[in-house]
């Protein structure tokens, strides 16, 4: 097929990493969303991008341009131009199947209150093309599998329990990447059963209609209840709408030279220089940012495979001198190449701010306006953070330890939901919300709480961001915590706690203590002082080099 060219494309419609790739000139990120906006800027830069076509926030306006949007007619060309794009693929071919992934992408950052649907385009027939092409069957029945049930959820609005129970009943205590392509053959032939009895009908096998089925979901998820509470809490308009990008799939799941991982260019608790990665093998980006899986950080990735290591350093790199912030980003790694999915200014605690923007004014990415402009309001009070102290000289022996996605320590009365994180509220007490895991479905119970631990989840899963966003200490991947809700109580071993306890969080030690805990407030040393050398007279306006537009 013949690329199309931008021309041919009906308005509000893009292209990037194609032919006819749409100029920087011609869009903007409240026609693209943030997201494919950044894209688009990573593509221009050179840097390893999917190529992909956006659907643009013009049709996120009402229920007749969102129907458009789902419309084969609407983005034919744009699809061809995407299949030229990835050689010899076609979407919904038996033997060479180009498979999608459809993401949301707003003007403002809302981190997980949207939906992302992954290999869109499997089915029966193409599974086994898939296989083929790769020779990596477990690959092709993982994703499979991967299909099926989020479909289910996005889409089809059925429970994601469904499909998760029996998914451990499969694994009986091991990890699900040790399941083996028979196995994940089995799984895939159960959910498809599953997915029949639970929806009355059979999982839709023309990768046309999942397209247009997975079109219309996320461009619907603008509107669901945790998109809308989201706005609501922090001033984002309703009009504005989101995008919606299609692009062509990478595979962090192609074995163990693959896996996805999401980071930060700079540490967004402290602030402090170098990359702040959660990362899994053999795993999907969605595995991260979820919050039902627990990630490791970047240790492994740089011993297995220090070349991928060493391209993110200096794509990051050049990200922060391009975009003139610390950036947060989510890349693929598909048999040792790296493909970068994401990259937008990074939520961070109020001493990274502080940090971060000390730092990059010394580095020469931004000038001295910036910075003091970025340091407003971030005086003595707003840097102090809490740390524990020991009682009686003697240290504090932690019930449990965890992974930190944010600083500072935290006291409050068990709660499990956001029933009980109301009551608590209505009686004047101060919570903790505990869950088995870290998802953005809980930030309503998460902002009427002081802090959020998790038994499963990884420092930069969507919620955890949130959770920093909101300024909660958040701890996740809680070691030994078994949450049953049923019973109203959670262990940590051998202890056991019920709703109602006290519990105290130390996110500067990623540790849990039963109980209350005395703490004290302080800043981070020098900070005060170094912001006070910020803000003395400006340099001369010409020495401003970093100002200049960089795009």
């Amino acid at each position: 097929m013949k690329a199309s060219s931008t021309a041919a494309l009906p308005p509000d419609l893009f292209l990037l990493g194609c032919a006819g790739q749409t100029a920087l000139a011609q869009a903007s990120p409240q026609r693209l969303g943030f997201k494919a906006f950044n894209l688009l800027r990573m593509a221009q830069m050179g840097l390893p991008v999917p190529p992909a076509f956006v659907l643009g926030t013009q049709f996120c306006a009402d229920a007749e341009k969102r129907s458009e949007a789902a419309s084969p007619e609407t983005w034919a060309s744009a699809l061809q131009a995407l299949e030229s794009a990835s050689g010899a693929l076609r979407f919904g071919d038996a033997a060479r199947p180009l498979l999608l992934s459809v993401r949301s992408g707003a003007p403002v950052s809302m981190p997980g209150m949207m939906e992302t649907l992954l290999n869109i385009g499997l089915n029966d027939a193409t599974v086994q093309g898939l296989i083929r092409q790769t020779g990596n069957p477990r690959l092709a029945w993982d994703a499979y599998r991967r299909l099926i049930a989020s479909f289910a959820e996005v889409v089809g609005g059925l429970p994601a329990e469904l499909f998760e129970d029996e998914l451990k009943r499969l694994c009986a205590g091991r990890d699900e990447r040790q399941l083996d392509f028979a196995e994940l053959r089995g799984l895939t032939q159960r959910f498809l059963q599953l997915y029949q009895e639970a929806a009355g009908s059979a999982f839709p096998q023309s990768p046309q209609a999942q397209l247009q089925q997975a079109i219309a979901a996320v461009f619907a998820s603008w509107q669901s209840a945790k998109a809308c509470s989201y706005r609501a809490a922090h001033g984002v308009a309703d009009a504005i709408g989101t995008a919606v990008t299609v692009q062509a799939m990478v595979f962090g799941n192609a074995g163990a030279r693959s896996g996805a991982g999401v980071g930060f260019t700079r540490d967004p608790r402290s602030g402090a220089p170098g990359l702040w990665v959660d990362f899994l093998f053999n795993a999907q980006g969605e595995d991260v940012v979820s919050g039902r899986r627990s990630a490791q950080g970047h240790e492994q990735l740089q011993q297995v495979l220090p070349q991928v290591w060493e391209e993110l350093q200096q794509a990051c790199g050049r990200l922060e001198r391009q975009m003139g912030e610390m950036q947060e980003f989510e890349f693929t790694v598909q048999e040792g190449r790296l493909y970068l999915l994401q990259t937008r200014d990074g939520k961070r605690s109020p001493q990274a701010q502080a940090r971060i923007a000390l730092d990059l004014w010394r580095e020469g990415v931004i000038g001295q306006a910036t910075a003091r402009q970025r340091c407003v309001g971030l005086d003595a009070e707003a840097l102090q953070i809490s740390r524990v102290l020991a009682a009686d000289g003697q240290a504090l022996q932690p019930l449990a330890r965890a992974q930190a996605a944010s600083s500072g320590v935290v006291t409050g009365r068990i709660v499990l939901d956001e029933a009980g994180a109301l009551a608590a509220q209505a009686a004047g007490q101060p919570a903790v919300l505990l869950r088995r895991d870290a998802e953005t479905a809980d930030s309503a119970a998460l902002a009427l709480t002081l802090g959020l631990l998790t038994q499963n989840g990884a420092r930069t899963s969507h919620a955890a961001v949130v959770a920093r966003q909101m300024g909660k200490v958040c701890l996740l991947a809680c070691e030994g915590m078994q949450l049953d809700e049923a019973a109203h109580e959670v262990r940590f071993g051998e202890r056991l706690l019920r709703e109602g306890d006290w519990i105290s969080l130390d996110g500067n030690e990623a540790c849990v203590y039963a109980g209350q805990v005395q703490t004290e407030r302080c800043c981070p040393p020098g900070l005060l002082d170094e912001l006070a050398q910020l803000r003395r007279d400006l340099v001369p306006a010409q020495t401003e080099t970093a100002e200049i537009l960089r795009v």
